[in-house]
């Protein structure tokens, strides 16, 4: 059985001050018992142990936005994954199509960043999905499959148990716009089918495929209900604690059965 799983990307977003404040009202409104869903936050990095502290009675777990490829070294400015495992960090999200877009990250580089998040032990949220201009010139199976094989290439089936996609079209990341519950099923199907053609159908079967891309309380409920959508990578509603929370119980509605 497939658990759902919600994480909120709080993106460049909140001081520590306020990523206190916003992951205290979360925890507080879960409470400690275990949701039948997976729930992650990812603040930005100056606030990961702060909240890694405000949420270590929940069972909310601990997501960093990003990380380096490297151990350590001469990168001013970057994290390393073994520095975001040292802090606490169950989850990294890589390969967001804002750092391809803004950072020129490559499948190459979110190959590398995906392969040192599973050497540290921690499980590697990877994004994938396709721009307005490739939706409409009808490529999006061309682009996410490139995108996919890109990610996992090397990546052992051993270690796939450590692994989840999250299906975001940039074309409605952050616009309002997002994709109908139909086409977001439609490309989740094809992830899966991929999936078992590079692994094995067992592989395929457990893989958790979030759906990512103006995610709110009004729509999680006809998202989740289809059969290839796993949760949901939230970016904007995960700041408003009432919103998100409103997503996360859409979640404890669904379950996949294997």
């Amino acid at each position: 059985m497939r658990k759902k799983f919600v994480a909120g990307n709080w993106k460049m977003n909140k001081t520590v001050a306020g990523a206190i404040a916003l992951a205290s009202e979360l925890a507080r409104k879960i409470g400690s018992d275990a949701p039948p869903c997976e729930i992650a936050i990812a603040p930005p990095f100056i606030a990961l142990d702060s909240a890694r502290e405000v949420i270590k009675k929940s069972p909310i777990k601990l997501a960093a936005q990003n990380c380096h490829y490297e151990n350590d070294g001469a990168y001013t400015g970057e994290i390393s994954a073994s520095m975001l495992k040292a802090v606490g960090c169950d989850y990294v999200i890589v390969g967001h199509s804002e750092r391809r877009q803004y950072f020129g990250e490559t499948d190459a580089i979110v190959n590398k960043k995906v392969k040192k998040v599973l050497s540290e032990g921690m499980n590697a949220i990877v994004c994938v999905g396709e721009t307005l201009s490739e939706r409409e010139a009808g490529v999006t199976e061309k682009v996410v499959e490139t995108q996919v094989r890109g990610a996992l290439n090397g990546v052992l089936e051993s270690e796939m148990k450590s692994v989840v996609i999250a299906y975001e079209p940039v074309w409605a990341i952050g616009t309002g716009k997002n994709a109908t519950p139909e086409q977001a099923e439609d490309v989740h199907r094809f992830i899966r089918q991929l999936v078992a053609s590079l692994y094995s159908s067992a592989v395929a079967e457990n893989l958790t495929i979030q759906y990512g891309g103006s995610v709110k309380g009004s729509n999680a409920k006809d998202l989740f209900a289809m059969p290839n959508v796993d949760g949901a990578l939230v970016g904007g509603a995960s700041l408003k604690v009432d919103e998100f929370y409103q997503i996360i119980q859409s979640a404890h509605n669904f379950f996949t059965t294997i």
